[in-house]
């Protein structure tokens, strides 16, 4: 039998388990967010968009996430 591992990260302040291992790109997809309207800043850092899928997270990761919301 075999036991998915998880990791927990902070996501604008809350905990968050995903599994592991875990990017930027499947963090998004499992909290149902559409990439092309959020920016990710992980540890204090800007990620680009195009990085998404090869930035690794790692338990204890901080991240915030802006969502871009359009109006008039």
């Amino acid at each position: 039998m075999t036991i998915a591992r998880e990791i927990e990260v902070r996501v604008n302040g809350e905990p968050v388990r995903v599994a592991a291992p875990a990017t930027i790109a499947s963090l998004l997809e499992h909290m149902q967010l559409q990439g092309d309207r959020v920016a990710v800043e992980r540890n204090r850092a800007i990620v680009s968009r195009t990085a998404w899928v090869e930035t690794s997270l790692e338990s204890g990761d901080q991240l915030e996430i802006v969502h871009f919301v359009g109006g008039g």
